[in-house]
């Protein structure tokens, strides 16, 4: 192999009960694995979330329950996103939950004429899939003609629940969310679930578990932003949170260069000194993407070496001149811990500008992800 993940089985586990004495008992511990479980590997994670005992797994998409499906995972699975019309019967048969909003969704599956299993998703601020207030009594109205659909949830999403230092937006969608739970249970319509706590709010707003939580990147063991770290870890000291994964690759050659010698394309590199280059053998195709070029660092034999020049498709070189016993094939440490030190996500994230969730996920989904103890 010349580039792959590794992801600690330990950490998913001790992420997942540490989210289950958050929320409590009670309530559904439902993980996301969209986008190959955050870039961390979808029939892998899911499976291991299955064996230390959620209660659901979310997906964005139905080729992703079908993977899921076929690798043998019997927990319940709800689809996140959009579901084309055309494709409402194959989620049935793979036993998966819909999030619904359209009219036209609810009459192509009531025309079925089999049991579907629904979740609502309301409009409360975000202003991306969601039924509005206004068109509620319609869709409800609509639910009621078709007694084989079961509408076994409803669901809203925050728009800034990360930004604790002011929170007046969440607490006026969570109001919206909770006066049509009301105007539910009014109609005699009240689902099994209510869920509009992802990762932070799981963390941090504690009003809006209700009965079900979607555990996203914070699962993998990363925060959803520091700004919930921040207030996480000054009333929780006993909340940890361990990262799941580590990317790695290997040395492909050492080379020797001189002072002044330019490195990589655009000649953007100079040897500041005679020294030594190595050659990793990864670029962006592989999700190391062209930002990181001169700025980023990796980890070989415990130490940092500085990325040399701008990022290639698949390579580009690093500058070991300060690690003179570095040798061919020597693991390298791209994403995670070596030794004492460690690259995460979020320094990707701040080289890159971008945040710490494009970070994994941009990880192309071709290499092997390996479940490690």
């Amino acid at each position: 192999m010349l580039t792959w993940i590794e992801i600690s089985k330990q950490a998913l586990n001790q992420n997942l009960k540490a989210f289950r004495r958050v929320a409590g008992t009670g309530v559904a511990l439902a993980p996301v694995v969209k986008a190959n479980a955050y870039g961390h590997g979808l029939v892998e994670c899911a499976q291991v979330f299955e064996e230390a005992g959620a209660d659901y797994l979310c997906v964005n998409a139905l080729f992703e329950a079908a993977v899921l499906r076929e690798a043998g995972v019997k927990l319940p699975i709800l689809i996140l996103g959009y579901t084309p019309l055309s494709e409402l019967g194959e989620a049935i048969k793979l036993k998966a939950d819909l999030t619904v909003y359209n009219a036209e969704t609810i009459r192509a599956l009531g025309k079925l004429g089999h049991p579907a299993r629904l979740h609502l998703k309301i409009e409360t601020g975000t202003h991306r899939q969601g039924v509005s207030a206004k068109d509620l009594p319609k869709v409800l109205a609509l639910l009621r003609r078709y007694p084989k659909l079961h509408l076994v949830g409803v669901s809203t999403h925050f728009a800034n629940v990360e930004d604790r230092m002011n929170s007046y937006y969440a607490l006026y969608q969570l109001r919206r969310f909770e006066e049509v739970k009301r105007q539910l249970e009014a109609a005699g319509m009240a689902p099994r679930f209510y869920h509009a706590a992802s990762s932070a709010a799981t963390l941090i707003f504690p009003e809006a578990h209700f009965n079900f939580v979607r555990i996203g990147i914070a699962g993998y063991g990363l925060w959803p932003s520091e700004k919930t770290r921040l207030a996480v870890q000054s009333s929780r000291r006993d909340f940890e949170l361990r990262p799941a994964l580590t990317w790695k690759t290997l040395v492909a050659q050492v080379k020797e260069v001189k002072k002044g010698a330019l490195v990589g394309y655009g000649c953007t590199y100079t040897m500041p000194r005679d020294g030594k280059i190595a050659v990793l053998p990864v670029g962006y195709y592989d999700g190391y993407v062209r930002q990181l070029g001169n700025r980023a660092h990796v980890l070989i034999r415990g130490q940092r070496a500085p990325v040399a020049g701008r990022i290639c498709m698949n390579m580009f070189m690093v500058d070991v001149t300060g690690i003179p016993e570095v040798r061919l094939e020597d693991e390298v440490v791209l994403l995670g811990r070596q030794g004492r030190e460690e690259v995460t996500a979020e320094m990707h994230a701040e080289w890159s500008q971008t945040i710490n969730y494009e970070v994994t996920t941009r990880i192309n989904e071709r290499m092997p992800r390996l479940m490690k103890n």
